[in-house]
């Protein structure tokens, strides 16, 4: 799939080899404003959460299929999935101690929305500080980068993207150099889905993200399902 005609993205051949139906949605949006965020997104995400919690009274998170699938991709490719969370996992265990979510912007908050919804990792990204073809693929010993968590991150045996100056994002944490920010005009939003999840259900998961974007940030957008 091109992104913003510059870009293509592709998974590797090791991680199909440990994870053969791995697959992920791939957006790509042009000329969007990304603004606060109004109160239709804040009140639904907080509304959201507030549910999720009471759901997680009587629910173990290791449980939830699909973030007990994405543990075993972790798993698969050779990472520890207890000691290294993917993000949706991490959203989970914040809304379970009640350490809800404030609004950052509406991109970021409408990617958790959609990352709480679906229990999967979701990444968006500035196509401004990407450069050249994007690869999913394992990270390779003593690769890491700076990460939005504020620490040096390790990607031996984690699935990343990566384009031709490097790693820029996971499905654990992303880095710090194309996150999207209120003077962003290009993204590109990858949706790890599940690899249980067939290709016509992650086409209309897919789909309906991007449509409530656009709705929020105006702009085009386009959709793939990569797998």
């Amino acid at each position: 799939m091109e992104v913003n005609r510059l870009h293509t993205i592709s998974i590797s051949k090791d991680i199909k080899q440990v994870v053969p139906h791995f697959k992920i949605g791939v957006i790509n949006y042009s000329n969007i404003e990304v603004i606060p965020s109004p109160q239709m997104i804040k009140g639904r995400l907080q509304l959201f959460q507030e549910s999720i919690y009471f759901e997680l009274e009587d629910t173990n998170i290791n449980d939830i299929p699909s973030i007990k699938e994405w543990k075993e991709i972790f798993k698969a490719t050779g990472k520890d999935p207890n000691r290294y969370r993917h993000s949706a996992e991490a959203l989970y265990r914040r809304v379970k101690k009640q350490n809800y979510l404030l609004p950052i912007n509406s991109s970021i908050d409408l990617n958790n929305f959609f990352s709480l919804q679906f229990g999967v990792p979701i990444g968006i990204y500035d196509t401004a500080n990407l450069s050249g073809d994007i690869t999913i693929r394992i990270g390779k010993e003593n690769e890491q980068y700076a990460g939005l968590n504020g620490r040096s991150n390790s990607l031996e045996h984690l699935i990343i993207s990566a384009d031709k100056l490097g790693p820029f994002g996971s499905p654990f944490v992303d880095s710090n150099r194309a996150p999207v920010t209120f003077t962003t005009k290009n993204a590109v939003q990858i949706v790890y889905l599940q690899a249980s999840t067939s290709v016509e259900t992650a086409t209309k998961m897919t789909e309906s993200l991007m449509n409530m974007f656009i709705q929020i940030h105006g702009g085009e957008g386009k959709f793939a399902i990569v797998d």
